[in-house]
């Protein structure tokens, strides 16, 4: 159904949410008619942060709010939609749109499969009442379905339409683009040979297709890589483990912008530990570039001081080349946490391919490596 259609029938005028690609309609849609308005259209941290702030928006203005999310942000909602939204507790009504990735029989990377298993069996276990659109779904079938949710909304429970691949149509073209001039790509070959036979933990996404990718055009083993297909916001977590563990080897992380602001509190918990054999490269370029290329807050957030605030004895931010070998040269030979922002431009190349090894062999391989550090 045409996404300007559904807008519609949900009238609602505020959203928030993470974006998605099974979502980009939407997305496009609401940066196309709203921009970023703080009173329209927020794009949030992450999901539990945006069903917050649709509970203030809620509480400020009496009216229902929409938050849209991947599927896999249903985790992060659990929390927010149990002990302050549900009907029990504050009775906050809220519509939710969610990506269905990894829906059974559809093919889709290993980090959706089983999520989108349990996707439908996590709202029935929340208490929200779903409706799925697919690609047939008639306006007439999603208007009943939202007269029959607005029933629901008014008793302050929250209802849910899940959106399957394809199934929303018609979206503005929205051009999303940046002043700076690295490439990711390009940024993950000098990190690449810089940091040599290091391990590397890498950030959902892009990032980690474009290491792989980086890998085989060098003819390198993969195993000094950990590709964090899912998890996003959890990288730097899980290279911490590494290396607190492995104190005496060099572990770098590869990170992006949107996984640092979902889940911000870990670069606290990495500074506060300060693991000196650790190297936190950020690579910013200001968007949810992964999925279509909606806009993030990094763009205006300085990181170098919210990492200097969380601990890191050494952060700094770079825009050329020049400035980055000089900076990844530095952290490999010292010995304190460093944190390395690379501001980045919006794009990859259109025939960027996938990991062809499994998340689980990538994984053996990866601890097999260590074991020889």
């Amino acid at each position: 159904m045409k996404v300007e259609k559904l807008v519609e029938i949900i009238g609602s005028d505020f959203y928030t949410g993470v974006p998605d690609s099974q979502l980009k309609a939407l997305c496009n849609f609401l940066m196309d008619r709203y921009g970023i308005d703080p009173h329209h259209h927020v794009i949030a941290a992450n999901e539990g942060n945006c069903t917050a702030l649709a509970a203030g928006y809620h509480l400020a203005t009496g009216k229902v709010p929409v938050v849209y999310m991947q599927n896999s942000g249903e985790g992060n909602i659990i929390n927010p939609v149990a002990s302050l939204l549900n009907d029990k507790v504050y009775a906050i009504p809220a519509v939710f749109i969610i990506g269905w990735r990894g829906e059974p029989g559809i093919h889709d990377e290993p980090q959706h499969i089983y999520q989108g298993e349990v996707t439908v069996k996590l709202l029935d276990d929340m208490g929200i009442d779903s409706f799925i659109i697919g690609k047939d779904t008639t306006d007439e079938e999603a208007a009943e379905a939202m007269e029959r949710f607005n029933g629901i909304l008014a008793e302050g429970k929250d209802v849910a339409f899940v959106i399957r691949k394809g199934a929303l149509t018609d979206a503005p073209k929205v051009e999303y683009k940046n002043d700076n001039v690295m490439v990711r790509e390009d940024i993950i070959k000098h990190i690449v040979k810089i940091s040599g036979e290091d391990p590397i933990v890498s950030t959902t996404g892009k990032a980690s297709r474009e290491l792989f990718e980086t890998r085989e055009a060098n003819g390198q083993s993969h195993k000094y890589d950990f590709l964090t297909v899912g998890s996003m916001g959890h990288s730097s977590s899980i290279a911490l483990g590494v290396a607190v563990n492995k104190p005496g080897q060099k572990i770098w992380c590869i990170d992006g912008d949107g996984a640092v602001l979902m889940h911000m509190g870990s670069m606290a918990v990495v500074g506060a530990n300060r693991p000196s054999n650790l190297v936190h490269v950020v690579i910013n370029n200001g968007a949810h570039e992964t999925v279509g290329g909606m806009p993030t807050v990094a763009g205006t957030t300085d990181l170098v001081a919210v990492a200097k605030a969380c601990g890191y004895p050494y952060a700094v931010s770079v825009d050329n080349f020049d400035d980055l070998d000089k900076e990844l040269a530095a952290a490999k030979e010292r010995n304190e946490l460093s944190l390395i922002e690379v501001k980045c431009s919006i794009g990859a190349r259109e025939d960027l391919g996938r990991p062809t090894t499994t998340a689980l062999e990538n994984k053996q391989n990866f601890m097999e490596y260590l074991k020889t550090l």
